[in-house]
């Protein structure tokens, strides 16, 4: 059963290291994720799934113990999925998930029982919510710590350009996620969201089926579009 989730942006901008002299500037996004984990830890669950958008058009579990890397970015920086149990193989994480790692590592779940789930990102809808409910109907206490970003679209320097469409989209977006608007998530555009480069479209729907039947209450920490793309921060519990 579903107990708890926090949602957060993905972008590698994040991680100080990538930032470098930028890093400042998401500072308060770095500080409302460390708040939305604090949210997860206070729900004490008995498994954390990290959901994160992928490339690819299917879904990829990453096992507990599974590593990604900046090192793209030009960071001699490794991440681990959760406590290393040995069975984490060759597998890499996608950014998303990384970054993910990464929040967790700084926030005292280094060691925790973790597993992760790519959703690509022209995964249907229907089937987005379907791997939700497999989600939300597993034994025991389960929370979801879900990465994602809003539009690209923001400003004339974003990496989508300014899109006169984007801005609604994100509030749209960022009122569902912050009074966890299940039905609304469910009823987003995915060919607008394709259109805006949302690539948190995929897990927040995920998100939306495993959240179904559940009395779970919103709390929005953080939105802002650093950059021209659309971050958001938010809390079911």
């Amino acid at each position: 059963m579903l107990v708890a989730a926090a949602i957060c942006p993905c972008p590698p901008l994040l991680v100080p290291e990538v930032a470098a002299g930028a890093a400042p500037e998401l500072d308060a996004a770095r500080a409302a994720c460390t708040d939305a984990l604090g949210v997860l830890a206070a729900a004490r669950p008995d498994r954390l799934v990290v959901v994160g958008p992928t490339p690819s058009a299917e879904r990829e579990e990453y096992p507990q113990g599974t590593r990604g890397t900046f090192q793209g970015f030009g960071i001699d920086l490794d991440v681990r999925l959760g406590a290393d149990n040995g069975v984490g193989g060759e597998k890499r994480l996608p950014y998303s998930l990384s970054v993910a790692a990464w929040l967790l590592e700084r926030t005292g779940w280094a060691d925790a029982p973790v597993e992760g789930l790519g959703v690509g990102e022209l995964l249907p809808p229907e089937q987005c919510v379907r791997t939700g409910r497999e989600l939300g109907a597993r034994a025991g206490r389960v929370a979801l710590l879900v990465m994602g970003d809003a539009s690209a679209c923001r400003t004339l320097k974003a990496p989508g350009y300014l899109d006169e469409r984007a801005e609604p989209f994100d509030a749209a977006v960022t009122r569902a996620l912050g009074t966890a608007d299940v039905a609304a998530l469910k009823a987003l555009d995915t060919r607008l969201a394709r259109e805006l480069k949302v690539s948190g479209r995929a897990p927040w729907q995920v998100l939306a089926g495993a959240a179904e039947g559940t009395d779970l209450a919103g709390a929005l920490l953080y939105e802002d579009a650093p950059y021209g793309v659309g971050y958001v921060v938010a809390t079911w519990s």
